[in-house]
């Protein structure tokens, strides 16, 4: 466990090395970039702090493919990925290199057969998400990893779903580049990191420019807190992983069982290859901007990625899932998490019934 920060210490910058406060503030980064890599089953010079996943996934898409285009120029990727992925291909496809995006079965679930029969001799790089934002549905990430291992292709994954709460043991599975946010496993915001397999024979061009900081691909003052933070994090959460994965799949289970019997009820993504920490449903006539308007001072819940939960259009997941009218404008999205209790889950499915009850009282 690591030493409590506050506001004074840790203050120094780490790249001072001429002084001992600067000294003592590299030695704490470089314990945090060895308990990650801990965590993550890699070596620590494989880590790469960042901002969060979004800037990880934009310097392990664009880093890669601007530095290796000579070898090809040709991104495999899927329907369902978070906007960091989708726009960042959106831009490589506006600078000469082509994306094919993979369409999900109606789970959810990409075929790893779609992937391969999609691999051209120019592929350069394949990018999936392991856990769905939105609907939480499961990649078969094994399956894809040996895919793009024997046919000699990179594969970068977005894991900030589920890095922590599920093991993924890079020291087991061929992953190239694998991105996380803290924020997801209770760490703070600001900070993530890039994994980079066998990082001095990969070549990645940096996004930005300035000292040698993160081995010259993530310049600038590295803020020491949240580096802390986010091993911390990683740590104890990787701890409890098996008692939490418990405690959080009855707890979505109890919420499915008690809400089901009371309202109509569709849910988006079978239970069985889905995170627990997810659950996306609709209710029949029931549109999701006003069961959300209607339960916002007590639930939070999100008609999307929760990052864009404020524009109105629906799921570009759930569409590309198949999903069409009043299921694809009625789906709501809800996290459980370890801190949660049976309490609030009863809680929660009574503020859902009394909502759906006024809204088909005000439309009658």
């Amino acid at each position: 466990m690591f030493e409590q920060l506050d506001g004074t210490r840790g203050f120094a910058n780490a790249s001072s090395q001429h002084h001992e406060a600067g000294r003592q503030v590299a030695e704490q980064i470089e314990r945090a970039r060895s308990t990650v890599a801990r965590e993550l089953g890699c070596v620590a010079d494989e880590i790469i702090f960042t901002s969060g996943a979004t800037e990880s996934i934009n310097l392990a898409l664009r880093g890669v493919a601007l530095a290796n285009a000579q070898h090809g120029r040709h991104l495999i990727t899927t329907q369902i990925e978070h906007k960091a992925t989708l726009a960042c291909c959106d831009s490589l496809h506006d600078e000469g290199f082509e994306v094919t995006r993979i369409a999900p079965r109606h789970d959810g679930r990409v075929d790893p057969a779609d992937i391969a029969n999609a691999i051209r001799s120019d592929t350069l790089l394949i990018s999936v998400m392991h856990v769905n934002n939105e609907t939480g549905v499961i990649q078969p990430l094994s399956e894809i990893a040996a895919i793009a291992e024997d046919r000699g292709v990179l594969l970068h994954v977005d894991a900030a779903q589920s890095a922590g709460k599920f093991h993924i043991g890079l020291s087991q599975i061929p992953i190239d580049l694998l991105s996380l946010s803290a924020h997801k496993i209770h760490g703070p915001k600001g900070i993530g990191c890039l994994f980079v397999r066998d990082r001095p024979r990969l070549r990645i061009r940096p996004l930005t420019f300035g000292g040698a900081q993160e081995f010259g691909l993530r310049p600038g003052t590295l803020p020491t807190h949240q580096i802390v933070g986010l091993a911390a994090a990683l740590e104890l959460v990787s701890r409890n992983r098996d008692q939490d994965q418990k405690q959080v799949t009855r707890l979505r289970a109890q919420f499915v069982e008690m809400l089901s019997s009371r309202v109509s009820l569709n849910l988006h993504g079978a239970l069985d290859v889905t995170s627990p920490y997810i659950l996306n449903f609709s209710i029949p006539g029931i549109s999701s901007d006003v069961l959300i308007n209607q339960c916002a001072a007590d639930i939070a819940m999100a008609s999307g990625a929760a990052c864009s939960s404020g524009t109105v259009e629906p799921s570009y997941v759930l569409r590309a899932m198949g999903l069409e009218g009043d299921a694809l404008y009625g789906a709501v999205r809800v996290s459980f998490d370890r801190y949660h209790t049976p309490v609030d889950i009863n809680v929660a499915v009574d503020v859902i019934t009394e909502a759906v009850k006024r809204i088909k009282e005000l439309v009658a």
